[in-house]
């Protein structure tokens, strides 16, 4: 491999600059694909619904919240940190009829590029091939909302495992610039700003990017006063917005939370991702063990010398800053934040290292270096084939897919499915309100009607139409009786009727609420809201487990509101006063 690491290798750009290659620069592309997007956004795009496609709403849910003056963690429970939020509620604004999903997977593009394409504009200075190696694999990440993992055989496009992807990217980002980049002031803006991003965006990315400073601050990639420099700013930058918003402090206590509601599983999780993922850890093992023999010799001299001479750094950072020990490390890393994920692109941020060991294989002997070079391809293979895969699949099959009319949903007005699948969810909607009975019992025995409900497409196809069905339902009571419903709430994991209404959410509350592991226990506060809610919505196609759950969690804030029947799939509870006009 020709490609050089650093500054100290001769460039390999021609020493005129073609027009065209001005093209090819990072800036360059960087700035062809945001227009791109920005392009795209303001297009009546659609795309297959895909399982557990509602998790999405979770965005459209928190960001309108933002939009009508909700902070997240302060006026309402999330499971994960408030920037995603905050990015949707912008995104809203800025493209209020782009595609929801779309919205969600490049909302964070003005977060990785900012951090990444100065690095990359650097690396290019010196080889074009390297900077386009980690950056258009990046770009293809970024782009496609579809993760590494698949939970149905239809193709679909995931609108689940959204942050979590958000989480693998910006770990990408910082793992570029931990491995490449060399101007301290640089590191030291890349470290801050990823973590801070991190930060609010899930906490296990961010205690994953700690793992990955620590080892580059061990290699000597990032010196002290880089490291404390970027600590400070990060804790500047927490500090700003607990003054101005308290986010910060009520962030931590959802944590705290959540760690309560889910202790006592993480070995478990941990088994359960090195499983998932076997194609890439197994293979990831086999190269380390490559790496471990063939760099055997130098590792034991690296050892002995720092130990004989343990107070200087420069013989430990020889010691660590080895390719063996960087994959070793991002390995671990990479297993502990799938510990936490139904769904991502996961592992994406090894590319960097395993670019760095390719480049570098040339440096053992022939068999040796194509033994790595093998080994490389096939652990960054799988991520990248999947994702190409699976898109281009969905992209090209939903030609022949029906538009589910949504009208009533606004931007939502932008899924499609196969034909088979929307009369089944039409037909199962059917089918759910003739035999309420039988999903009750199944609710009681604290079972659902097929273990991957949630991921039955025809099941969110039907949640869907039902919602929609529901709004029409609401305009025409509300219409009927004169009255207007300001509040809104649903007993169910999301709630997409204040946006779709143009109204407001009950504070307080939890969104994304799984009652088995991201719903608090009402407090006197939450109670109240849910008091003071003037309609709230409880789904019965079918009758679940979790619904039934939620309405016990907020029982005492509903126990005056009057039921009716709205529609076969939705029961309204209507605030007193309301209620009897």
């Amino acid at each position: 491999m020709s490609i050089p690491l650093d500054a100290s290798v001769g460039a390999d750009r021609p020493s005129r600059v073609s027009p065209f290659s001005a093209l090819l620069s990072p800036y360059a592309i960087g700035a062809m694909v945001l227009a791109a997007c920005a392009v795209t956004l303001t297009l009546h795009v659609t795309l297959p619904v895909g399982p557990m496609y509602w998790d999405l709403f979770v965005y459209v849910d928190g960001g309108w919240r933002v939009l009508t003056g909700q902070m997240p963690s302060v006026d309402f429970f999330t499971p994960v940190g408030p920037l995603g939020y905050w990015l949707y509620a912008a995104a809203m604004t800025l493209f209020p009829d782009g595609h929801p999903l779309l919205l969600a997977q490049w909302m964070l593009m003005p977060v990785t590029l900012t951090a990444l394409l100065p690095v990359l504009a650097w690396i290019d200075k010196r080889s074009r091939r390297l900077a386009l190696a980690l950056l258009l694999p990046f770009l293809v990440f970024q782009l496609l909302p579809t993760n590494v993992e698949q939970y149905s055989t239809f193709p679909a496009i995931d609108g689940f495992g959204i942050y979590n992807r958000h989480m693998t990217q910006i770990l990408y980002v910082l793992t570029v610039a931990l491995v490449f980049e060399r101007r301290q002031r640089m590191l030291f803006f890349v470290i801050a700003w990823t973590c801070a991003a991190l930060f609010l965006t899930k906490i296990t990315g961010f205690i994953c990017a700690g793992m990955l400073c620590a080892f580059a601050f061990a290699a000597g990639r990032v010196q002290f006063r880089t490291a404390l420099a970027a600590l400070l700013a990060f804790a500047l930058v927490l500090a700003g917005l607990e003054a101005a918003f308290g986010v910060v402090s009520a962030y931590v206590q959802d944590i705290l939370t959540l760690v309560r509601l889910n202790e006592n599983i993480i070995l478990v999780r941990f088994i359960q991702a090195s499983s998932l993922h076997f194609g890439v850890v197994g293979t990831g093992a086999l190269l380390l063990l490559a790496l471990l023999w063939v760099d055997r010799k130098g590792l034991v001299a690296a050892a002995s010398n720092a130990v004989r001479q343990p107070l200087q750094g420069a013989r430990w950072a020889a010691l660590f800053d080895r390719d063996v020990l960087w994959l070793g490390v991002a390995l671990f890393v990479g297993i502990f934040c799938e510990t936490q994920n139904t769904g991502s692109q996961a592992f994406i941020f090894l590319w960097p290292i395993l670019l760095r060991i390719a480049c570098n294989a040339s440096l053992h002997s022939t068999r040796a270096t194509t033994a790595i070079l093998v080994l490389v391809a096939a652990v960054a293979m799988p991520p990248i084939v999947n994702v190409v895969h699976r898109t281009s699949r969905a992209l090209v099959v939903q030609i022949k897919y029906d538009h589910v009319p949504l009208e009533e949903l606004r931007a939502l007005d932008t899924v499609s499915q196969r034909t088979e699948m929307t009369e089944r969810a039409d037909k199962m909607l059917l089918h759910y309100s003739r035999f309420p009975e039988a999903y009750q019992a199944l609710a009681d025995m604290k079972e659902l009607p097929t273990f991957w409900l949630y991921s039955d497409l025809d099941f969110q196809s039907g949640w869907m139409t039902s919602t929609n069905d529901a709004v029409r339902e609401i305009r025409a009571y509300e219409a009927a009786h004169n009255v207007r419903f300001e509040t809104i709430m649903s007993l169910n994991f999301t709630n997409v009727f204040p946006y779709a209404m143009e109204r407001r959410a009950t504070p307080y509350i939890a969104i994304g609420a799984d009652p088995f592991r991201a719903v608090p226990p009402a407090s006197a506060r939450t109670t109240e809201a849910v008091r003071q809610t003037d309609l709230i919505m409880m789904p019965l196609c079918p009758i679940t487990v979790a619904n039934e759950m939620l309405h016990d969690v907020y029982r005492e804030g509903m126990k005056d509101h009057v039921r009716v029947s709205l529609s076969p799939c939705w029961d309204a509870y209507i605030r007193p006063d309301l209620a009897n006009r």
